[in-house]
């Protein structure tokens, strides 16, 4: 058998090594565009920044250690140009010398990836625009950088790579602006919680440009200036576009497979193509998403990586599904960890889903031990079945460990009720007693019984000012006087059981605290005394995070950076 795979990184190299294992008879050649087969596509920006020092440490496999480890033939800087399916050939084109020849082929795995977005702007194609994609990219912006030695940087794009790219390059010293079409960086995440992420990249120095679209570039004599819809122009050194990625799909499409959404090529869930033997894996396919089920697109790393070992298995015999993907990601920006699993809002209003949601504030170990810190949880769960749909979560220390347990719950179609029964390590240094992830059951628990009823910050315009209903805040006198939503009445919780008679029974109480947990204990003293009771998700602070949207002359910095 001879198997063919354009295209390596995660899902070709993958597929290439897991063929072999299975069959040590194949013959496996490999056809790489780049210079390079299997590279840390993910840890080019901290090349850039210097985190990783050594040019070697990106690489994961050289066509020599491929060889020696699997006898696979890797040819680089081989373009496949062609494929004719009814010859079972591909057209191939050295890039060196630009000649041409053709491969057979009984089995072909297509791995092309996706490539950057680059939109049809004036002047895009300048000297001091980079974009980070491949290795190749990477040394080019880092030469650049050794060689000019640049003062200020603008980032195009508010995704992972963008911010990782603002870290890193702020690290080297420079003056970095990021610049983003919509409203919020971090799409995953929902506007509220990317607000935190907003206040702290302005805290770390990044000026970040919110709803802003790029109209075109201008090379000045020393620098480049990015041109702004308003008018506005940024002056910098050198410009990263990180708008995106793109299934890198022209060659399926040529050879006449079926595509998909944006682009990609049609797959089913043993990753087989349109055209008999022919696959495809990787950031090209369409693929189904866990949850809503949905076609969608997912780049990430651990998908690719899981499809390249299905169509070998298939290729070899097995029988293999892929199942779908959740989106499960992480980000480290400087010390905050922003990660997301599942669903958020925007998608389970598009996918017609119906959902609930409560926002939680949990240390990340036990507070009496010191260096603790809040983390902001927010899960999405079914109002019928209390099924976790999706999670988000922007902390410090331990946001990685609780966004895999709810990843995890939600690839178990666990509900609010398996989370509060999980048991789950603990150790002062590591969590507490009551995980976070556990208290994001017992919220969503409460709701679900009926225990608590909740309101949301976008609820807060919506309620009537006409005084026939009662916004109690319940915190300290000293959080209070700190600053407090309009028009509500103060009572402590602590002495709330004295002061019942003082609030209208006739009228809805919507309550708050700092946090949601005093506002929930509140709710429970007034509902058992007859009132009707509203709980604020999130608290005081998560408003006024998401009213002052992130900044900090009016508003604390970002609710999970509290110290405990």
């Amino acid at each position: 058998m001879k198997v063919v795979i354009i295209g390596g990184v995660a899902g070709g190299a993958t597929a290439a090594a897991r063929l072999r294992r299975l069959n040590e008879e194949a013959q496996i050649i490999i056809l790489e565009r780049g210079g390079y087969i299997s590279y840390a596509n993910c840890g080019l920006p901290y090349y850039i920044g210097g985190e990783i020092t050594e040019k070697n440490a990106l690489t994961l496999q050289t066509p020599q250690s491929f060889f020696a480890r699997f006898r696979i033939d890797v040819r680089v800087k081989n373009e496949a140009v062609q494929i004719l399916p009814d010859e079972k050939k591909v057209i191939v084109r050295r890039l060196d010398d630009g000649s041409e020849y053709e491969e057979t082929y009984d089995k072909l795995i297509l791995s092309p990836g996706a490539k950057p977005v680059k939109p049809p702007l004036p002047g895009i194609d300048g000297k001091r625009i980079f974009t980070l994609r491949s290795v190749e990219d990477t040394f080019l912006l880092d030469e650049f950088i050794k060689r000019e030695q640049p003062k200020r940087a603008v980032v195009i794009g508010g995704g992972f790579i963008g911010l990782e790219m603002a870290e890193n390059l702020k690290n080297l010293g420079l003056e970095v602006t990021v610049v983003e079409r919509l409203n919020q960086v971090m799409t995953p995440l929902d506007y509220d919680m990317a607000c935190s992420v907003h206040g702290y990249l302005q805290k770390k120095g990044i000026r970040l440009l919110r709803s802003k679209a790029v109209t075109g570039f201008e090379e000045q004599e020393h620098g480049i200036s990015t041109l702004l819809e308003n008018g506005e122009a940024v002056e910098a050194d050198l410009v990263v576009l990180a708008i995106g990625v793109a299934p890198e799909t022209a060659l399926a499409e040529k050879s006449g497979l079926e595509l998909g959404a944006r682009g990609s090529i049609v797959v089913n869930d043993r990753m087989e193509t349109s055209v008999p033997d022919i696959y495809a894996v990787g950031d090209a396919v369409e693929l189904v998403h866990y949850v809503s089920g949905r076609k969608t697109l997912i780049p990430l790393a651990g998908p690719a990586n899981k499809q390249g070992r299905i169509a070998a298995d298939n290729i070899c015999g097995g029988d293999s599904h892929f199942r779908g993907a959740q989106g499960t990601s992480v980000l480290k920006l400087f010390d905050m960890t922003v990660a997301a699993t599942g669903l958020n809002e925007a998608a389970a209003k598009a996918a017609e889903i119906p959902f609930d949601k409560v926002v939680t504030f949990s240390p990340n170990h036990a507070t009496y031990y010191p260096g603790a810190s809040n983390m902001t949880i927010k899960t999405l769960f079914d109002p019928g079945s209390g099924k976790i749909l999706g999670a988000q979560i922007v902390g410090f220390d331990g946001v990685d460990k609780r966004i895999d347990v709810l990843a995890t719950a939600i690839r178990a179609e666990m509900t609010a009720a398996d989370l509060e029964e999980l048991e789950l390590a603990y150790a002062p240094p590591f969590s507490s007693a009551k995980d976070p992830v556990n208290m994001a059951g017992f919220v969503i628990g409460n709701i679900l019984a009926g225990r608590v009823k909740q309101y949301h910050w976008h609820d807060l315009k919506s309620l009537p000012n006409d005084g026939s209903v009662i916004r109690l805040d319940v915190r300290t006198d000293a959080e209070y006087q700190a600053g407090h939503m309009e028009g509500t009445v103060h009572i402590p919780v602590d002495v709330l059981r004295e002061h019942l008679g003082e609030l209208d029974r006739s009228k809805p109480i919507y309550v708050n605290c700092q946090s949601g947990l005093r506002s929930y204990i509140a709710c429970r003293i007034l509902a058992q005394h007859g009132y009707d009771c509203y709980n604020f998700s999130g608290g005081y602070r998560f408003y006024q995070l998401i009213e002052h949207d992130g900044g900090f002359d009016e508003a604390p910095a970002y609710p999970c950076g509290v110290k405990l």
